[in-house]
């Protein structure tokens, strides 16, 4: 059935449809968005309305159902439980969904991946239901958010997912990621001494940012420097013709002396925000 310049159903003829503990009834899918804050991308007046639905299907290929149903949960029971904003419905797609799929080609062909502050689960669920050969951990503080990602996990039957209550902080030494990813979560040089100390020598540090993102690069050099983060670049990506693009910061972990290390340790703590202990 084809559905060009209109709006899919919220599960339209494909696998991924599940009622799963999450309820709410089903509603047309160009809705919700990201959890709280700053949004990544996309501009003030976009919406849905100019998605070509035959390519977004096909940009989503045999996720295109799990992220139906994803959409659904977000406009129903994320919506309520407060982990999208209220006027996300309209653009959900094409400012979030698909805007998170820009980071896919970008990942590595195998390894582990952090989605790091994963909220509503931006771009982590994506990520996972796009890559099932990949290991996403999802790695949220707040207790009501990261509920909402294991039932939401459970519902899309992501296997290779690992849902973490925790702070960036809590987690060195004890991560050796291949990427660290992130969306509208912090200023990238503070996101570079949250993200680095868990990332692997050569993995990858992977921020979807607004316009502004080249700013963000030249204002945070120090940082990633002293992070030793490394070929810092600005990526503009657009998955699908007809929507705005999508700015990726990308960066690659270089070796880290003890000295750089100890640096990293001091800035994170002077960053850091009071724990959240479960």
């Amino acid at each position: 059935m084809r559905q060009t310049g209109g709006e899919p159903a919220a599960s339209p003829g494909a696998a991924g449809e599940s009622s799963g503990r999450l309820g709410g009834p089903k509603v047309a899918t160009g809705s919700p968005g990201c959890a709280g804050g700053t949004q990544a991308g996309g501009g003030a007046g976009d919406d849905d309305r100019g998605i070509d639905w035959d390519e977004c299907r096909a940009l989503f290929a045999g996720a295109w159902g799990t992220m139906a149903r994803f959409a659904d949960l977000l406009v129903t029971d994320g919506a309520t439980r407060g982990l999208i904003g209220p006027r996300e419905g309209p653009r959900l797609w094409s400012r979030h969904l698909v805007n998170c799929v820009a980071l896919v080609p970008l990942l590595p062909d195998r390894g582990a991946v952090i989605d790091l502050g994963a909220g509503a689960g931006l771009p982590g669920i994506v990520v996972a239901a796009m890559r099932p050969d990949l290991v996403v951990e999802l790695v949220e503080p707040m207790e009501r958010r990261v509920e909402w990602l294991r039932e939401v996990v459970e519902d899309l039957d992501l296997g290779g997912v690992v849902v973490t209550r925790a702070r960036a902080e809590e987690l060195r030494g004890r991560r050796d990621a291949d990427a660290v990813m992130a969306r509208a979560v912090a200023p990238l040089g503070r996101l570079a001494a949250w993200g680095a100390p868990l990332l692997k020598h050569g993995g990858l540090l992977l921020a979807l940012k607004g316009r502004g993102a080249r700013g963000e690069v030249e204002a945070a050099r120090n940082e990633l420097h002293g992070c030793s983060l490394v070929d810092a670049e600005v990526l503009t990506l657009r998955p699908l013709p007809g929507i705005e693009p999508t700015y990726v910061v990308r960066a690659r972990a270089g070796s880290v002396s003890r000295e750089t290390r100890a640096v990293q340790r001091s800035r994170y703590h002077r960053q850091a925000a009071p724990k959240t202990r479960a």
